[in-house]
C-alpha cells in the first residue's frame, strides 16, 4: 500500500464518552484527519463462545497508510475491549482537495520537506 493512500477506519466503542475520547486524541495528534461520531447502534456478535448484543458507538476516522500503525498502536492503547474491531478500508476516490487536505492534517509534524515545500511522505 503506497504511503499517501488513504483510509477509512472503522471502529466501535462501548458508549459516547471513549468515543469522544478517542476521536479527540486521534485528531490532537494528527493520526486522523477527521473522525465521524455516529449514533449509537446495536452490534450482534459471537465472543468467547456466547452470542452477544450490545450498544456500541461506531466511529469513521480518515487516515492515510502512512499513519495507520502509529493509529492502530494509539486505538489499541485507549480503547476499553479486549479485542477492539479495527477495519482498514482503502479509500479508491475522492474528492481531490478533500483527500489532499487529509494527507496534510495527518502530516507528521516531523517529517522533512522536499524543495517543492511538500513533505517526502505524507
Amino acid at each position: 500500500m503506497e504511503p499517501c493512500q488513504t483510509l477509512l477506519i472503522l471502529t466501535n466503542l462501548p458508549d459516547e464518552a471513549s468515543a469522544q475520547a478517542l476521536a479527540t486524541a486521534l485528531v490532537t495528534e494528527r493520526l486522523a484527519a477527521c473522525v465521524n461520531i455516529l449514533a449509537p447502534c446495536r452490534s450482534v456478535y459471537r465472543w468467547q463462545g456466547k452470542i452477544e448484543s450490545v450498544p456500541e458507538v461506531p466511529l469513521l476516522i480518515k487516515t492515510t497508510a502512512a499513519r495507520y500503525a502509529a493509529l492502530e498502536t494509539a486505538i489499541r492503547a485507549r480503547h476499553p475491549y479486549e479485542l477492539p474491531e479495527i477495519i482498514a478500508v482503502p479509500v479508491a476516490h475522492g474528492l481531490p482537495e478533500y483527500l489532499a487536505w487529509l494527507i496534510t492534517e495527518t502530516r507528521a509534524e516531523t517529517l522533512p520537506e522536499t524543495a517543492d515545500g511538500n513533505s517526502s511522505t505524507c
